[in-house]
């Protein structure tokens, strides 16, 4: 009888699961109305319980191509420990690297497949670039939650079976300021989340060595 009751309760999931829903709004500069050019689908929103929860990196790397001069997916979200391979499809080198503590690397000059590798093993937001192209620009959230999800094109978003109790719901967009939200779940009702862009989708940033990249004329390396 007790194995069948501890079947039952595994089958029937955690006995405190909670729900949360929401919608994230993108406002202009000054919170003056929806800001135009931006995609909301790009926002990342996860909740952090106080007490932490277990987070398992797959065997298989996830990947984030350079194609056409451009990383795809432009977003990746994964687990703390996760891999993650850089295939560069390009005719052309390319130099991935990140400057974002404590996820920095350079992956050096390279080009093919399957491409190089780097595992991330602390949560933060890291921002990914080319040595070579200063417009390539991509962003990895690396997350010890397993809390997570995206919103819609509407911006709505869903989380299941979040644990009862105090935690912290972060939402986060690349052109924004990032929002961190004290909770107690259960929360009464949809939130809703303003967030202002203040960044361009370019941001303007340096090459790997602190240097402009516009101290010489055009793209560096782009010869096959």
């Amino acid at each position: 009888m007790r194995k069948v009751f501890a079947l039952l309760l595994i089958l029937a999931g955690p006995l405190s699961a909670e729900d949360l829903t929401g919608r994230v709004q993108l406002l202009a500069k000054g919170g003056k109305g929806p800001a135009r050019g931006t995609d909301v689908r790009q926002t990342v929103v996860w909740f952090q319980p106080a007490t932490p929860q277990a987070v398992r990196a797959g065997d298989t790397p996830f990947e984030m191509v350079t194609r056409r001069k451009e990383f795809e997916p432009r977003l990746l979200v994964i687990p703390k420990g996760s891999r993650v391979r850089f295939p560069n499809e390009d005719p052309i080198l390319h130099n991935v690297f990140s400057v974002s503590a404590p996820n920095q690397f350079d992956l050096g000059l390279y080009k093919g497949r399957p491409g190089k590798e780097k595992r991330f093993d602390q949560p933060g937001v890291v921002r990914i670039y080319c040595n070579v192209h200063h417009d390539m620009v991509a962003y990895i959230v690396v997350l010890d939650t397993p809390y997570h999800t995206s919103p819609n094109a509407d911006g709505e978003f869903s989380l299941r079976g979040l644990p009862k109790g105090p935690g912290k719901l972060v939402v986060w967009q690349e052109q924004a300021d990032a929002r961190t939200i004290d909770l107690d779940l259960p929360q009464k009702g949809p939130l809703k989340v303003d967030l202002e862009v203040v960044r361009p989708l370019i941001p303007s940033h340096l090459d790997k060595s602190g240097q402009s990249y516009f101290r010489s004329r055009g793209d560096r390396y782009d010869t096959p």
